[in-house]
């Protein structure tokens, strides 16, 4: 008798055990994948992609943060529209970018905290990195990754500036000082009035008022009459 409710008890556990693994099922196999060192699911449509991911930059991410920020121009168009960092680097930030010789090709954004990142291999001997760096410059070869992160600043209506707040190439960080110099060897062309000596110039739509970077976020607004 004793032994039936034993057994009546073990069948009640493994139901609930099983109860549990199927309403779990989906958590379970990701663990599984994981640990177990299987293919990812070809279910992609409930990836979430968290501030601090690199994603890479390409023309239809620029077409698709042109068509968010052409909301901003329509009178009754929303106030302020929300770019991914790659949307952003391959569209409002896309005149900086091609400052940096070779930078567009395999070229990375990403944002952390309030500054947005921009990553790419470029040809250091042609921007006069190893001489705007002095001795630190004996420590590059021809060509490395080099990674800007700033901030974006409107100075007046259809031109803005990428503030660069800190530099790695390659796995050293350039200190704070040297970045104005390293920032003048970048810049081709006429600079705009009133840029900043840390700062690559920017050609935005003249109805941008403001773009700001908070938690991860980048935030286009309208500019207010």
């Amino acid at each position: 008798m004793f032994g039936c409710f034993r057994r009546l008890g073990c069948l009640v556990f493994l139901l609930i055990i099983g109860v549990l693994a199927w309403f779990n099922r989906d958590r379970l196999e990701t663990i599984y994948r994981r640990y177990a060192g299987g293919p990812p699911s070809a279910d992609t449509s409930a990836v979430i992609r968290v501030p601090g991911d690199w994603e890479p930059l390409s023309p239809e991410k620029g077409t698709a943060g042109q068509s968010k920020v052409a909301s901003l121009s329509a009178r009754s168009g929303p106030a302020y529209v929300n770019l991914t960092p790659s949307e952003a680097s391959s569209y409002i930030l896309a005149n900086a970018i091609r400052q940096l010789p070779g930078a567009t090709q395999q070229a990375t954004s990403s944002v952390r905290g309030d500054r947005l990142y921009v990553r790419a291999n470029i040809d250091l001997k042609q921007v006069g990195a190893a001489k705007a760096l002095g001795p630190l410059g004996a420590l590059l070869g021809d060509r490395d990754t080099v990674q800007l992160g700033g901030t974006i600043r409107v100075l007046r209506p259809g031109v803005g500036e990428f503030n660069v707040k800190d530099v790695k190439i390659g796995a050293f960080p350039i200190p704070s000082a040297i970045i104005p110099r390293l920032i003048s060897t970048l810049r081709k062309g006429e600079m705009p009035a009133g840029l900043a000596n840390d700062a690559l110039p920017m050609k935005m739509p003249e109805y941008i008022g403001d773009v700001r970077i908070a938690d991860g976020r980048i935030t286009v607004y309208k500019k207010t009459q």
